[in-house]
């Protein structure tokens, strides 16, 4: 990819309004905590990624739907106003947009409960009105908070018109059919590693055997996210370790979507997985060191202070 071009991103997925309420400690089933803010931000899986990669340098089509409620239009609006083209955004009559009810902690964690709302009919309707913008791309990134049967027909378009595939497979379902998987790359982080695999993922040794169980269910590339811990690559011959940025832990809420997004622009420059590895975890590490989704997303210009910033510590150890 030449320089003066930018990478074309097609991401298929949710569309959601965040109600982030914030609390000293999450509560324990049956439990009443007093929370401390509540916040309304866009969100929603595929919107976050989408504004990731927008605020990475791409152009980048959101395909999805939002419903006829008062949330619509700010949802539409606010993905307009990061230069998204948001043309396959369908809005669905007589149903809710997605809401998402995101509890968080001051040590960073999180909760999340999710009202998918018009995001379960993005169905082949839509998918057949931006198939030819799917075809044209150079990455298709995709999650599963839209209907499955959608994500499997998404990868099918792209893999026949030979566009690359992403997919973030989260939330992990508790089935899945095997087409699901049939990517070029997955990013799971490590606990839906361990949803997609049945495996217990306790050791470095356990996310080595559980990339091999992935990869015996058809994505060529593979890398589970492990928090602080960095990420663990598979690049379809050799497993590597990506070391963490070290970064003050705010709102872990959207690091893996920042992940996701910078993987998917990086790849679609024609970088190795390795480079695009190293560039999404620098992403995702600025995500967490930030409160809320959209609102913590990087642009390119603080991803790469950070990746040098590292360079340069490390090179005056």
């Amino acid at each position: 990819m030449s320089d003066n071009k930018r990478a074309k991103i097609a991401v298929l997925g949710s569309i959601n309004m965040d109600l982030m309420i914030r609390s000293a400690k999450l509560p324990l089933p049956g439990e009443t905590v007093i929370a401390e803010t509540k916040v309304e931000n866009p969100g929603g899986k595929g919107a976050n990624q989408a504004v990731a990669a927008a605020r990475m340098g791409a152009e980048v089509t959101m395909i999805g739907c939002v419903g006829d409620d008062s949330f619509a239009e700010e949802l539409l609006q606010n993905l307009k106003a990061e230069g998204i083209n948001t043309r396959y955004v369908t809005r669905k009559t007589d149903t809710t947009s997605g809401v998402a009810v995101v509890m968080v902690e001051m040590s960073g964690e999180n909760a999340i409960l999710v009202v998918p709302g018009a995001n379960g009919l993005v169905g082949l309707a839509e998918l057949e009105q931006a198939r030819q913008v799917i075809c044209e791309s150079d990455v298709l990134l995709m999650q599963l908070e839209v209907p499955v049967e959608t994500v499997i027909a998404a990868a099918k378009i792209a893999r026949e018109a030979g566009v690359p595939v992403i997919l973030d497979p989260a939330p992990a379902p508790a089935g899945f059919p095997a087409e699901l998987l049939k990517v070029d790359l997955i990013c799971p982080n490590q606990s839906e590693t361990a949803a997609l695999t049945g495996k217990s993922l306790t050791s470095l040794e356990d996310v080595m055997a559980a990339i091999l169980a992935l990869v015996e269910q058809g994505p060529h590339q593979i890398l589970v996210t492990m928090a602080d811990q960095g990420a663990v690559l598979f690049d379809g011959e050799s497993v590597e370790i990506i070391p963490p940025f070290q970064i003050q832990a705010i709102d872990s809420t959207a690091a893996g979507d920042a992940f996701a997004a910078g993987l998917a622009v990086k790849l679609a420059e024609q970088a190795t997985l390795r480079e695009a590895a190293h560039f999404a975890s620098a992403a995702g590490a600025i995500a967490a060191s930030g409160a809320g989704a959209q609102t913590a997303m990087p642009d390119r210009e603080q991803i790469e202070t950070l990746i040098t910033k590292q360079v340069q510590e490390r090179f005056h150890e």
